[in-house]
């Protein structure tokens, strides 16, 4: 990783994580696009692993180098990064308070009980459910967990929601795209197009920057899952331009950052009838599962996208798939026949 070699990394993943053609949605939708997905959602064995793992080797040896003894995070209720910082914690035998605020307006019996907040339970993180509506910005529980951590005797270590609005957010996603570039290589292909599901931002800043350097910024299309599109942008543009700063890299600009709005309803985390109906087609056609928070709705713009003729006949499109499929529990009853 030449752009990131003067940056410490604390190996989480396996590895480069495979691209997979996917053969039977690409003749689904007509055949005139190629579609492939590069499996963040496999990167490792730390509770089922996902893209913020690959975010916070870049920002684990900053929390050991601060001799820290608690990860204190937040997210909603479903958060697929809590669950890796709680990974991360007992991986570092770190503690690790997580503020789980009720971000999604989405009533399921079970809802709190399953999927990710389950399993950070069973990894020994302390959950706190905090009744707060959701915003992708700075929190005063989050703010207030880390006093409490202070006030008992602990030294913690805090990271944003999404791990984005941290100083090294941005870096694994450059990583990222120097990954993909020696895959392509390998592959004997190049990608016209990258999907990304959007919400915090750095996944996707961090992608922008990586791949400026072969001049495929603006081919990296963002697809909205935060219902908050203006707030997003924005913060997807600063973590771009912090993390090109960090790299000596050249600066973004705001038409760098693509960011589709149309499929982000009825709210962040609420599934809309075209996003339940995307998961099914892409599980049913491919084995390959997408969740009702992120990949569902980035599906569902892949898919809806490729039908409207966005992209040129011919194009290589790379779906890059987060992981968040534990979150499926907490929709059992939206998914209760399949």
């Amino acid at each position: 990783m030449a752009m990131l070699s003067r940056f410490e990394r604390y190996p989480l993943t396996f590895g480069p994580t495979p691209i997979e053609y996917l053969p039977r949605l690409t003749a689904h939708l007509g055949g005139a696009v190629e579609l492939f997905a590069k499996r963040e959602d496999c990167n490792s064995g730390l509770a089922f692993g996902g893209n913020k793992l690959r975010k916070l080797e870049y920002i684990v040896p900053d929390a050991i180098a601060s001799n820290a003894d608690t990860l204190v995070s937040i997210g909603g209720v479903q958060s697929n990064h809590t669950r890796m910082v709680a990974a991360v914690a007992a991986k570092l035998g770190m503690q690790c308070l997580l503020i789980q605020e009720s971000w999604v307006p989405h009533e399921d019996a079970v809802y709190d009980r399953v999927g990710n907040i389950l399993l950070s339970r069973i990894m020994g993180a302390e959950t706190r459910l905090v009744d707060e509506g959701f915003d992708i910005g700075i929190r005063e529980s989050w703010t207030r967990a880390l006093e409490e951590v202070r006030a008992r005797g602990g030294k913690p270590y805090a990271i944003p929601a999404g791990a984005s609005v941290h100083k090294f957010g941005g870096l694994g996603y450059v990583g990222f795209a120097e990954e993909v570039r020696a895959q392509e290589a390998a592959m004997g292909l190049r990608f016209d197009y990258v999907i990304v599901c959007t919400v915090t931002g750095s996944t996707h800043a961090g992608m922008v920057v990586g791949f400026a350097a072969d001049g495929r910024a603006r081919n990296v299309i963002g697809i909205d899952a935060s219902g908050t599109p203006a707030q997003t942008k924005a913060q997807v543009l600063d973590i771009a331009r912090n993390t090109a700063a960090l790299l000596e890299a050249a600066d973004v600009t705001a038409d760098d950052i693509v960011l589709l709005e149309d499929y982000a309803y009825p709210a962040y985390g609420v599934p809309s009838k075209a996003t339940a109906e995307a998961i099914r087609l892409c599980a049913r056609l491919e084995g390959m599962i997408t969740d009702p928070v992120y990949e569902g709705k980035s599906m569902q713009g892949l898919i809806d996208l490729v039908q409207k003729g966005f992209f040129p006949a011919g194009s290589k499109i790379l779906y890059a798939h987060l992981g968040g499929a534990p979150a499926l529990n907490g929709y059992s009853y939206t998914f209760r026949n399949g």
